[in-house]
């Protein structure tokens, strides 16, 4: 399991292109606001009680105009916190920056962690909860977390789904959104439902190995083997 760092071409995750805040690299300097840098993300960070963060190289696409001067293409920008992203998806305006606990409402729970890309749930619009509104987004992958005191809490333990935002204000920017806050649509495999679901976070923890049958050698290597011993046993 990777700790701190992931490489997401080696997670076999998607091509994922962004439009980076040019504040976020100048110290956040109000005269940067509304300025874009545009960037390919090749990693993802994680740090308890911290957002999520992304490792990412500038394109210089930004210059395809041929008379903006390309000075960012090939730099590489470590630790840019998802609030600073918003994805390349064909954009009308650029959305205004989102407030920190509204683009990821739970920070990330260890610094080991997993990346994936659920294959079953990528080809339909999900439906998020954000800010109080629900929105359409496209899904790109999630990040999951283990071996610390909050991660493995059944209580507590929360995943991070990437998505961007494809509607509403909000369109464009990325997010990373927790499974109470998300419907993923797929009309052929599942009915969309409405509404809050019937279910209560479960706060309990299964493990065979705490059973006191496990004090009993009988019932613990109750194997494939065992009828043959036993039939030998009443042999003799």
């Amino acid at each position: 399991m990777p700790y701190l760092n992931s490489d997401l071409y080696e997670q076999n995750i998607p091509l994922f292109k962004v439009w980076v805040r040019k504040e976020f690299t100048n110290g956040l300097e109000d005269t940067y606001k509304g300025e874009f840098i545009h960037a390919i993300v090749c990693g993802v960070r994680t740090e308890p009680d911290k957002s999520l963060a992304f490792h990412v190289v500038f394109t210089g696409y930004e210059a395809d105009d041929g008379e903006t001067p390309n000075v960012h293409g090939g730099a590489m920008w470590a630790k840019m916190p998802i609030v600073a992203l918003v994805g390349d998806i064909p954009l009308d305006e650029w959305p205004e920056r989102m407030p920190t606990h509204v683009v990821q409402p739970w920070d990330c729970s260890s610094y080991y962690h997993s990346v994936t890309a659920y294959s079953r749930l990528k080809p339909s619009p999900w439906i998020c909860k954000v800010d109080g509104k629900w929105l359409l987004g496209r899904y790109l992958f999630t990040v999951d977390y283990a071996q610390s005191t909050v991660a493995e809490d059944p209580a507590q333990h929360k995943q991070s789904h990437i998505v961007v935002l494809t509607e509403g204000e909000h369109k464009g920017n990325v997010v990373a959104v927790p499974n109470n806050r998300v419907r993923v649509t797929s009309p052929a495999d599942w009915l969309t439902g409405e509404g809050a679901p019937d279910c209560k976070p479960n706060n309990h923890s299964y493990c065979a190995e705490q059973d006191d049958s496990y004090t009993d050698p009988e019932v613990t290597f109750n194997n494939l083997y065992a009828e043959e011993k036993n039939a030998n046993s009443k042999k003799r």
